[in-house]
């Protein structure tokens, strides 16, 4: 059974989240580290708009500064996610080989197929939705999403992230989120109610992190076929992620043009 890394929980900003996955992405490539999951969480919230979107049509950007809440461009593509601090953020980093496909709709199923398997453990039954060109997959629950993902891929390595929303509160995501045929908040909240849902609504509870994290590490290992071992960035990863933290994802060169760099 293969031996891949894990990364526990942490909580950071979001600039910080978006380095550190970048990080063990580029250093993945190098083959300095092995296949990695890992898990965090967000403080401040924040808003991540995907790698092509304009932040000026998805984000009412004069709310998110009055409430605090941190705009991040990703370097995966997808649509816009508000990342309250009701929500387990994973990060799947592998190669593409060692899935033993190179077909990104494959292997969006297979990482689908650890969370599923974390949520059949917590007691919840989940469909997979393969998406379409202008919307990633994602998984439902009675029609309903729970989880989100989107993919990043360079020289053989992917990178998946994505959500399991704990609990959510719609009021507040929209009041961060443009919704273009919305005449107002409450408009969007009511048809969100039909197509959004989270842990507490499907289990009557809001499970604890330590929970949840259990169960989608069990899950993927399950899916996978692998062991994980419980580790930390290396001293290059951090170094790397501070940089890309400090010169990338904390610019407005960044986040609001998309400008590139360390290629």
């Amino acid at each position: 059974m293969r031996l891949w890394r894990l990364l526990d929980v942490e909580t950071h900003n979001a600039f910080m989240n978006m380095a550190i996955d970048e990080a063990i992405l580029r250093e993945r490539i190098e083959e300095k580290i092995p296949n990695t999951l890992r898990f965090y969480r967000w403080k401040p919230s924040a808003v991540s708009i995907g790698r092509f979107q304009k932040i000026e049509k998805e984000v009412y950007l004069e709310n998110c500064e009055k409430l605090g809440v941190d705009v991040i461009r990703r370097i995966s593509g997808g649509g816009t996610v508000y990342h309250s601090q009701k929500e387990l953020t994973y990060s799947v980093i592998a190669k593409t080989d060692d899935f033993g496909t190179k077909n990104i709709e494959t292997v969006y199923a297979k990482v689908y197929g650890g969370i599923a398997e974390a949520l059949k453990i917590l007691g919840i039954t989940s469909d997979f939705n393969e998406g379409n060109p202008k919307k990633c997959p994602n998984l439902t629950v009675k029609g309903k999403k729970i989880s989100g993902s989107a993919q990043a891929h360079k020289s053989g390595v992917f990178l998946q992230h994505g959500t399991l929303l704990l609990d959510v509160d719609l009021e507040e995501m929209f009041t961060l989120l443009r919704v273009p045929w919305a005449k107002s908040c409450i408009e969007v909240v009511k048809v969100a109610e039909r197509k959004i849902t989270s842990l507490e609504v499907e289990l009557g509870r809001i499970p604890s992190v330590e929970e949840v994290g259990h169960s989608l590490t069990e899950g993927f290992k399950r899916a996978f076929n692998v062991e994980f071992a419980k580790s930390r960035l290396t001293s290059s990863e951090f170094k790397l992620a501070i940089e890309l933290s400090t010169k990338k994802y904390s610019t407005d060169s960044w986040n609001s043009h998309g400008k590139k760099w360390m290629d």
